[in-house]
Formats: structure tokens, sequence, C-alpha cells
């Protein structure tokens, strides 16, 4: 007796449908662009240095990433000479967009410490250096300069200064090469624009002039600033 081939072919389980990833998938975009997407989402930056895995995922199939966040009327903006890919909330007069991005502003401490660290990396690019480095030290003594008697006594100061380079750390603004001496990175001027720098040197110049004069010195700008 010959044997023949079923010519019936065995149901499938879902959940080991290989077009899917977990039960009730409907998604089309492989696990790594739907990891990098999610992390887009997620944090401030995604960096090629720190995620390369991320940032391969993002450059690779930038226009389906692109198309995604369009859907939630959100921008990517991808610097590939920085090494950087992040996103932007649309806003427009025409068309109502709903705000899934809000900004986060920098606290006063975060303020100066930013604009400390945007005039050094800028310095030392003009200087034609390949990069810049400050210590904790030196960052603290400009700042503590800064900050008012409101801002509270000088261990509390030193500990704002610290959290704030804490933040910027974990944003990828500052990368702690040994402790206590950070690597200024390329994102810095993302954050901090020229402009930017410009009003807040001059506020702060003017709040400087303001102290020496005897005077009561503004208060709140730096944290005004849209960062």
């Amino acid at each position: 007796m010959i044997e023949t081939d079923d010519p019936f072919v065995a149901p499938v389980a879902m959940e080991d449908d290989p077009g899917e990833y977990f039960a009730g998938d409907r998604g089309v975009l492989d696990p790594a662009v739907r990891r990098a997407l999610v992390r887009l989402l997620q944090r401030r930056f995604v960096l090629a240095e720190r995620s390369p895995e991320d940032w391969k995922a993002i450059v690779e199939n930038q226009s389906v990433v692109e198309s995604r966040l369009h859907d939630l009327f959100v921008r990517l903006i991808v610097d590939v000479d920085r090494g950087v890919a992040y996103k932007q909330q649309v806003r427009s007069d025409e068309l109502e967009v709903p705000i899934l991005l809000r900004d986060e502003a920098y606290t006063r401490a975060e303020t100066l410490v930013l604009v400390y660290l945007r005039t050094v990396y800028q310095r030392e690019a003009t200087a034609g250096e390949a990069s810049a480095r400050v210590d904790v030290e030196e960052v603290e003594q400009t700042v503590l300069s800064y900050l008012a008697e409101s801002d509270g006594d000088q261990a509390r100061k030193q500990r704002s200064v610290r959290a704030a380079l804490g933040r910027l750390r974990h944003e990828g603004i500052v990368d702690e090469e040994s402790e206590g001496r950070y690597r200024i990175s390329p994102l810095v001027e993302i954050v901090l624009g020229a402009e930017q720098l410009r009003e807040l040197d001059r506020w702060l110049r003017a709040q400087a002039a303001e102290h020496d004069a005897g005077t009561d010195a503004p208060a709140g700008r730096p944290e005004e600033a849209a960062l």
C-alpha cells in the first residue's frame, strides 16, 4: 500500500503565527523597530553612543518611524552628525492638535548649570578642541555665585548643583568619565541654542550688575527659559 501525503494542513495556533509577536498582535513593525519607537517616546534623546541598536533601527527605518510619530502629531529629528534622535511636539494654528509631549522645565540650578556647560563647550569648540570637559568643583564655583540666599545654605546649593548634573547625565548631556569629571556632549547645543544662550547670558550679566549695585536681582528668569 502506497502512503500519500495528507492533503490537509494542520491548523496553527494563533500564538504560533510568525506574523504575530504576542496574542492579538496587529502591529507590522519588527520588534527592534518597535523597541526603538517606544524608547523614542520614553526618553528625551536616543543616542547612537549609548543605544546603538535603537539608533540603528531608527536610522534604517526612519520613514516608517517618522510615519508612526506623525500619526501622534509628533515630529522626528535625526541628527546623524551628533548621533542623536529626538522628538518634538507638532503645533499648528490651522489644525487642532492634542498635546502629547509636555515641556519639562529645568530648575533654576539646572538652567544655570546648562548655561555654564554650553559656554564651556562653545569656548572649547572655537579653540578647535575635539571635546570639552569640566570638573564638578568648577561648575559649583560658577553656579553658586548666581544662586540667591533664598536658594538655601551652601550645602543645599551644592546638592542642587550636583542633582542638576545628575539629571543632565541621565539625559546624556554630560557623561561622567570619572568621579566628578564630566565630558560635555554635543547635545548641549540642541538643548540650549545660541540665541537662548545669548539671552540667558544677558540676563545673568544684568543680575550680577544689580547684585554689585546692591539692588535686588530679578527673580525667576532662568526657570522661564524655553529649553
